[in-house]
């Protein structure tokens, strides 16, 4: 199994994270400073540190300039522990190169989940690596992109038939344990809508959104849909795409949903030049967990059931892209997401951002590329 050392000058602390260790059965030495544990980590060179921040001798920060500065362990990943009080550590922490942070307190499920996914990163790399999907999938829209445009609404009703519940619902709810919501708004549509007659407005609203929903349904969504000038769309695992995870190939799509507002900002400055309209850009957020398919019905008018996804996670997303929107960020993806992908994305800030009537901030971070 895997070694990982734990650095913590708090003796419950320490016990408490190498009891949870231990107990999933990771081989686990501890360390009451930061310089007994960097003694420690280049002895063992272990697979995973995980350090705290405010330590006798030497902190986490030095520590981890330390393991940096190290060629034999420059690529050690280090998790840092720190506590809701001390956020500015949050952002010093990820710039000065910490692949994690764990605030304190904190529950052994999110403790476990933050370590699975640092020992994770090299299989999900490989993963990028098989995907070929930076040349491969730009080439691939390339070649599709007149195609695409005129058969999308024909494949995307077909394909929303063959694998979505119609009819009279009789298939029920269908409850997905893992997946991922991706949320994309135009922050500036009527901003943009007023400096656009209706006619040319809806040509832009066909372009974008057309190459949106090309772009969600060519990384595999198992749902999209519009709400108000939004779209929401839904990942899961399934078998055409099990040899990728949905947080992958959502993350992906938002790239790609990013990589379209640009093309329409060029598309704008050439077709109305000298409008000074306003900048084009869209905001995504990413989320994860459980999310319930259900269906609903309407005898009394005859129409045909309709399928909603529902749960904490598809309210937070939205909620997380509006906020996070004033963070000026362009996608921003929860900690959750980004744990499920860690390896395969890039990101840069990370924050605690307020979800309105939310008692606890969301964890997330600026997604701006993938790694690879």
């Amino acid at each position: 199994m895997p070694m990982i050392i734990v650095i913590e000058d708090d003796s419950g602390t320490r016990m408490l994270v190498a009891s949870v260790l231990k107990k999933d059965g990771y081989d686990v030495l501890t360390a009451e400073n930061g310089a007994q544990g960097l003694k420690l980590v280049e002895e063992h060179r272990p697979e995973l540190v995980i350090s705290d921040v405010q330590m006798p001798e030497m902190n986490g920060f030095q520590m981890l300039s330390a393991v940096r500065q190290n060629a034999a362990l420059a690529n050690t990943p280090v998790i840092l522990l720190t506590s809701l009080q001390e956020r500015a550590h949050m952002r010093i922490g990820m710039t000065t190169g910490a692949d994690d942070y764990i605030t304190k307190p904190f529950r052994p499920a999110e403790l476990r989940e933050a370590v699975a996914a640092q020992l994770n990163k090299r299989v999900l790399q490989a993963t990028l690596r098989d995907m070929a999907v930076g040349a491969a999938v730009q080439a691939a829209l390339e070649d599709q992109k007149h195609n695409l445009a005129k058969l999308y609404e024909q494949r995307l009703a077909k394909e929303l038939s063959e694998r979505w519940p119609t009819g009279d619902g009789s298939e029920g709810d269908i409850k997905f344990e893992h997946a991922t919501v991706l949320f994309v708004d135009i922050p500036n549509y009527a901003s943009v809508a007023e400096k656009l007659s209706s006619a040319e407005l809806t040509e832009l609203v066909k372009k974008f959104y057309g190459s949106a929903g090309d772009t969600v349904h060519l990384f595999g969504a198992r749902h999209m849909q519009f709400i108000g000038e939004g779209l929401l769309a839904v990942f899961v695992d399934s078998e055409d795409t099990k040899s990728v995870n949905h947080g992958l190939r959502a993350a992906r799509a938002a790239l790609g949903l990013v990589e379209s507002a640009h093309a329409i900002r060029q598309y704008l400055h050439v077709q109305y030049p000298g409008r000074e309209l306003p900048r084009f850009e869209v905001n995504v957020a990413l989320h994860s967990g459980p999310v319930t398919f259900t269906v609903l019905q309407d005898p009394l008018h005859g129409t045909s059931a309709q399928t909603l996804p529902v749960g904490d996670v598809v309210s937070a997303t939205m909620l997380l892209q509006k906020q996070a929107r004033a963070l000026g960020w362009a996608i921003s993806a929860s900690v959750t997401t980004l744990r499920s992908i860690t390896g395969a994305v890039r990101i840069d800030r990370r924050a605690l951002v307020t979800l309105p009537g939310r008692s606890t901030p969301m964890d997330a971070a600026e997604l701006v590329a993938l790694a690879l």
